[in-house]
């Protein structure tokens, strides 16, 4: 152990009384520390557990597999909310999909999910819910208007998903109208070409 810290410590109640920082103890956890791009995937994967609306989602599905429709249904959301949800989900491998005909269904990815969720549902279970220190209250007592203003942002959102999907059909549209209008005039210029051969 040495007396001198090369290691800077952040002031306030959680500092260390006795400033003696143990090298040998810090390099063996330094090299049992994953590698930074899964500690970054790691917390993208807890950041996306951090919305109580993802939330919902996935504890709706330890019930097992289930299509947007119904899992929209069971957590209280819209179904376009419940899609932005499950397509952050997926594209970060916490849940899978299965299609059949015109209908998908969602399910949670593999085990280490469902225990992850299992372990934070008893988790909280068992644990008496303290404030959050970064929180003046707890979410069920929070301010009318704090509601208000999440349910506002997330009907912007569901708005701008709606948007987007239009201005996606109407690209669509304007597409085909134009491979419409070209094989048309193909098929006029084939015709004067036909005429011409004939005159």
């Amino acid at each position: 152990m040495s007396s001198h810290s090369d290691v800077p410590l952040a002031e306030g109640l959680d500092d260390c009384t006795i400033r003696i920082v143990d090298r040998d103890r810090v390099a063996n956890v330094r090299a049992s520390m994953p590698a930074e791009d899964q500690v970054a995937e790691l917390a993208d994967v807890f950041g996306l557990l951090a919305d109580p609306g993802r939330l919902r989602v996935l504890v709706a599905l330890l019930e097992g597999e289930m299509c947007v429709c119904d899992l929209a249904a069971a957590a209280g959301a819209s179904e376009s909310a419940a899609s932005h949800h499950l397509r952050l989900l997926r594209a970060h491998r916490v849940v899978q999909v299965r299609r059949s005909g015109r209908m998908a269904y969602y399910r949670l990815a593999d085990a280490h999910v469902r225990m992850l969720l299992d372990i934070a549902l008893a988790h909280i279970g068992h644990a008496p819910a303290v404030a959050h220190p970064e929180r003046s209250s707890s979410p069920a007592s929070e301010p009318r208007e704090q509601a208000e203003l999440r349910e506002q942002a997330e009907l912007r959102e569901q708005a701008e998903l709606r948007e987007q999907a239009e201005l996606r059909e109407q690209a669509e549209l304007r597409e085909q109208a134009e491979l419409r209008e070209q094989a048309e005039l193909r098929e006029l210029r084939a015709g004067q070409l036909r005429v011409r051969r004939r005159a």
